[in-house]
């Protein structure tokens, strides 16, 4: 693999707008109207919240896989529909931007939900 080239220089003021938490997926659910998004439900400790994914075409099985586990989310994102589910947030995974199969950004030992990165 390449390295993509380095994107343009941000502020350190913005990239503290971008609120990326730890949460635990609590379950995985199909979404039947669509080929590739998966719901994920996450605990951030003081709340949870449904968050969908495109990943149902990466994994053999994503409950299987994922479920239980620690990630990386952007929180602060407005909320939109897919597929007609609300997704409240967007998983901060690794190597969909470089054409790999993507891979959870997760923290190293588990850490309270709710955790903030940076």
């Amino acid at each position: 693999m390449t390295p993509a080239p380095i994107k343009p220089i941000v502020s350190i003021d913005d990239l503290g707008k971008v609120d990326i938490r730890v949460g635990t997926i609590v379950s995985v659910h199909d979404i039947a109207a669509s080929d590739h998004l998966v719901k994920l439900l996450v605990n951030f400790g003081d709340h949870q919240r449904s968050i969908i994914v495109g990943m149902k075409k990466e994994r053999v099985d994503p409950r299987a896989e994922i479920e239980g586990k620690q990630a990386l989310f952007v929180i602060n994102l407005k909320s939109r529909r897919m597929a007609g589910e609300l997704s409240e947030g967007m998983l901060f995974d690794i190597g969909y931007g470089d054409k790999m199969t993507p891979v959870l950004a997760m923290p190293e030992k588990p850490v309270p939900n709710g955790t903030r990165a940076g």
